[in-house]
């Protein structure tokens, strides 16, 4: 027997004879008539050589040819039956893994308050932080060695699928000993210290501020270029420089920095969250979404406002 010719409905109707033992009751299960069961029932007889049901004053009675195939038959409407039932995740009982990858500020910004919540909900989750690659993203979340890419809109893959996570904006800040005396710092005052960058790349003496600058026809002196805001907080707090970092990073640095008000708008930063389209649809990944969109929340927002 070719297992080609075997329509799957047939098997759905042996299972409910088998259980049913009545032609009338299977029928009524399925919803169909009891000539067309009847009908199912000779073609069932053909596939697999044997009559399978024997009629009685009672019902039908099951061959042992049909006793064999019971479970059998069970199983493989259920495998089916799987097949198009949508997937679930219960995090509460999973051991799985997660691997994100962001730049030092996304990793200061969101891993605490997602960690918070996956030791609150799914305790048994792993979860690694990595770099962003240099190259080759793409191929990673394509792989499933990586699982989301958290970083800024600029830098986000055109052709990712992506989630706005959150909004920040840079403020300006230096350690509470620096020289200056004045809350809000003239511009031109402002590009008389010496300043600190983070460029995660390597190298850069140029970010998103000295645009706004040059637009003012100012330029600030960029002294000390570093690849994490976590050097540039320990440099900020030994020595006379200023710095623009994101809102939500100088937030837990006050009791060290102060903030100083500026005359210029700062730029804003749009923090995404990217995937593979392969995984868009997957249980698992979809809960991991949803949860990184809770974690990146703040209640007290960021204010975009002229200064």
């Amino acid at each position: 027997m070719d297992i080609r010719g075997i329509d799957l409905n047939l098997l759905i109707a042996f299972d409910a004879l088998f259980h049913e033992r009545s032609v009338t009751r299977a029928a009524g299960r399925l919803r169909i008539t009891q000539p067309a069961l009847s009908g199912m029932l000779k073609r069932l007889r053909r596939a697999f050589s044997d009559q399978l049901f024997v009629r009685t004053s009672h019902g039908v009675l099951p061959t042992p040819r049909a006793e064999a195939l019971a479970a059998p038959v069970k199983d493989l409407l259920q495998a089916a039956q799987s097949l198009i039932t949508p997937e679930t995740f219960d995090p509460a009982h999973s051991d799985t893994t997660i691997t994100l990858c962001g730049s030092d500020y996304v990793q200061h910004a969101i891993m605490r308050p997602l960690i918070h919540e996956i030791r609150k909900i799914a305790p048994g989750i792993r979860v690694s932080m990595v770099p962003r690659p240099a190259v080759g993203l793409p191929d990673a979340l394509a792989r499933g060695e990586i699982d989301v890419c958290l970083g800024t809109r600029e830098l986000a893959v055109p052709d990712l699928p992506s989630r706005k996570l959150y909004r920040d904006r840079y403020v300006c800040v230096a350690r509470k000993q620096h020289p200056v005396r004045t809350k809000r710092i003239p511009t031109k005052r402002l590009c008389s210290f010496d300043h600190v960058l983070v460029s995660p790349t390597g190298g850069s003496f140029r970010g998103p501020i000295d645009d706004v600058l040059a637009a003012l026809d100012c330029e600030r002196r960029v002294a000390v270029v570093v690849p994490t805001f976590h050097v540039l907080f320990d440099i900020l707090g030994s020595d006379d420089f200023i710095a623009f970092v994101p809102e939500r990073l100088a937030r837990h640095r006050t009791g060290e920095l102060q903030m100083l008000e500026v005359e210029f708008d700062t730029p804003t930063i749009e923090i995404v969250a990217s995937w593979h389209p392969r995984v868009a649809n997957d249980a698992r990944h979809k809960w991991l979404r949803e949860l990184l969109v809770k974690a990146s929340y703040d209640p007290r927002g960021t204010a975009f406002r002229r200064r």
